[in-house]
């Protein structure tokens, strides 16, 4: 159920909880992609948060889950188009977080080419997730 018309309380609906979009930035930035990878998160998600969350980013279309090819009983996380259009929120808010709280960590060199070439930087990370697709 929606609180509102205001689409930054609708976003809220979806990714508002404290671990949606770190689960989307391992699956979009650190290529995770099975329930064993994601739980491995420096966070520490707990197993019932992180199915809870998985199901409903699912649900929400934000990802999709398929068995593994070698493995008929590990299941792989993917992002949909949907999930791969959050990528730009989730740098926004790197470099939001780094310039105000300088002490969180963020690879130097990922921290530099998104100060440069931002834009470039997104766009080819977006590019690479929708051919996985």
């Amino acid at each position: 159920m929606k609180r509102s018309k205001c689409p930054i309380s609708n976003a809220l609906d979806f990714l508002g909880d404290k671990w949606s979009l770190l689960i989307l930035r391992d699956i979009l930035l650190y290529d995770k992609s099975t329930y064993k990878d994601l739980q491995q998160s420096d966070e520490k998600i707990a197993t019932n948060i992180l199915s809870d969350r998985l199901q409903k980013l699912e649900e929400n279309g934000f990802i999709e889950c398929n068995h593994h090819p070698n493995d008929k009983r590990k299941k792989l996380y993917t992002p949909t188009d949907m999930g791969i259009d959050t990528l730009p929120i989730i740098i926004e808010m790197i470099l939001w977080s780094k310039k105000y709280f300088p002490e969180t960590y963020t690879p130097d060199e990922f921290l530099e080419e998104l100060k440069t070439k931002k834009e470039e930087t997104v766009n080819k990370i977006m590019k690479t997730k929708r051919t996985v697709i």
